[in-house]
């Protein structure tokens, strides 16, 4: 019987010929079954003219022959059709050589089944269970082929990869998929050397296949400016660099994203699609002296590592004149009307604070004399209205809460909770107190910068959280009631 695995050698890879097989290949199985299986059925006749020169034994023996001739013909044949249709469908998508193996390997196995039950006249069933023992035996010794095996069917059930597409089946082994057998896949990298990927060990890693499900995939090239570059201006001459690339398609449009902040400067990544992955090295290359050209020709170079060293004062723990607490109290509009020193002084009478993680800072309709300016951290505003806790605001590095609780002694109209940790400086009254002492004429100017905070601050509120507008206390009762409690 010849041999069918030699009968149809799979192409070593998507640019290789397909065999050349034609009806004509059928003939010979095809003859050769029929032929086995018309004298087998005549075993009357063979009797009947071979006895009375060999005898019984002798014509019997020649009809269990022809008939398990018949029954290998039969799998010789579908063998053949096998190969006949991997051949024909070879040149649009390869069979796998695996699933032609299997469907061989049933075709076989049925004609041997089909031997040792109808012209043995063996019990298939008994056979089956007295093997197994060997078969467990066997199970355990090859248990990782076995493993291999399964999972090579899975993967052709399933095809995550089909033979001609580049995929990565483990970290960092990129290749164009060559063969698919019963344990292994074989690969072709793109410096020519083959590797041999088992195929559970594919079947258990993540696949990236960059030939599915379209005709590309998107690559980029890494480039780093000083941050000095306007994000906008080092956008657009590294997306003009990747347009004016021929190696780079015109569609669909690359772009160019801001990747990181680094200490260098700000890493963008120029995102482009590649065609196919075999010219990946290549687009990139061309990219890459593209994007060199043009930030040449702008003046500019990708950026290089760079140390600066400055001489400087430790930072006193505690808000001073020449602080942090100064330079958030001068840009406050409340205080727009006090002199330099008279924020200076405020600013030496502010206590800092370190507010961690959800913790409130304060607590709506608690009473309290003082004001807080956010120096670090984001916090939240939230109030409690109708039986519902609506989020009003959030709040940043300087800005300002609690002025009305300063000013006037009123509880507190909403609870501010840190999102982050956070560094506040507190304000109370009796910082303020000295100041306005000496200078009353401020209490007229804080009254209507209030009016004007609130006014703006209900505005916000009733845009976000229309519950939590009160009515608007007007500059003239803001007076009173400051003048009051600073006994003004």
């Amino acid at each position: 019987m010849p041999d069918s695995s030699r009968l149809a050698p799979l192409p070593a890879g998507p640019g290789a010929a397909p065999p050349r097989l034609g009806l004509r290949h059928l003939l010979a199985p095809a003859l050769l079954t029929l032929g086995a299986a018309g004298l087998a059925g005549q075993r009357s006749w063979l009797s009947g003219h071979i006895t009375p020169f060999a005898g019984s034994m002798v014509a019997d023996t020649l009809a269990s022959l022809l008939a398990a001739v018949a029954w290998l013909g039969a799998a010789w044949l579908g063998s053949r059709i096998i190969d006949l249709v991997v051949a024909r469908n070879a040149r649009a998508t390869p069979m796998p050589r695996l699933l032609t193996d299997l469907l061989r390997a049933l075709l076989y196995g049925l004609a041997v089944l089909g031997i040792l039950a109808f012209v043995l006249g063996q019990p298939v069933t008994g056979l089956v269970a007295t093997s197994g023992v060997v078969i467990a035996v066997l199970g355990f010794a090859l248990r990782n082929m076995i493993a291999d095996i399964f999972s090579g069917i899975a993967l052709n059930v399933e095809h995550p990869y089909r033979i001609g597409d580049w995929v990565e089946l483990t970290p960092g082994v990129t290749g164009r998929v060559d063969e698919i057998n019963w344990r292994a896949t074989r690969l072709v990298t793109l410096d020519g050397t083959a590797l041999v990927v088992p195929n559970g060990l594919a079947a258990g890693n993540r696949i990236t296949n960059y030939s599915q499900p379209g005709s590309g995939f998107r690559a980029g090239v890494p480039v780093t400016l000083d941050a000095e570059v306007p994000v906008a201006r080092a956008k657009r001459i590294i997306l003009s660099a990747i347009v004016c690339c021929d190696a780079v398609p015109t569609e669909p449009r690359p772009d160019v994203v801001v990747e990181s902040i680094t200490l260098n400067g700000v890493a963008y990544q120029a995102r482009f699609w590649v065609a196919d992955y075999s010219r990946l090295a290549a687009t990139r290359d061309a990219v890459a002296t593209t994007i060199l050209e043009h930030l040449a020709r702008a003046g500019l170079e990708p950026a290089s590592p760079k140390q600066e060293m400055r001489r400087r004062r430790a930072a006193p723990p505690a808000c001073s004149a020449n602080g942090l607490g100064r330079e958030l109290l001068s840009h406050v509009d409340l205080f727009a009307a006090f002199r330099p020193e008279e924020i200076a002084e405020l600013a030496s009478g502010m206590h800092l604070r370190h507010v961690a993680a959800g913790e409130a800072v304060v607590r709506q309709d608690e009473t309290g004399t003082s004001l807080f300016l956010v120096a670090e951290g984001a916090l939240d505003v939230r109030g409690a209205f109708g039986g519902r806790t609506l989020l009003l605001d959030h709040m940043g590095p300087g800005d300002v809460f609690g002025e009305m609780s300063l000013l006037t002694g009123q509880p507190r109209s909403a609870s501010v909770i840190a999102n982050t940790d956070a560094v506040v400086y507190e304000l109370d009254k009796e910082a303020l107190d000295p100041v306005l002492r000496r200078r009353p004429e401020l209490a007229a100017r804080l009254a209507d910068l209030m009016g004007l905070r609130q006014r703006r601050n209900d505005a916000h509120r009733r845009a976000s959280a229309p519950a939590a507008v009160t009515q608007t206390t007007t500059e003239h009762d803001l007076l009173a009631r400051l003048k009051t409690f600073f006994s003004l």
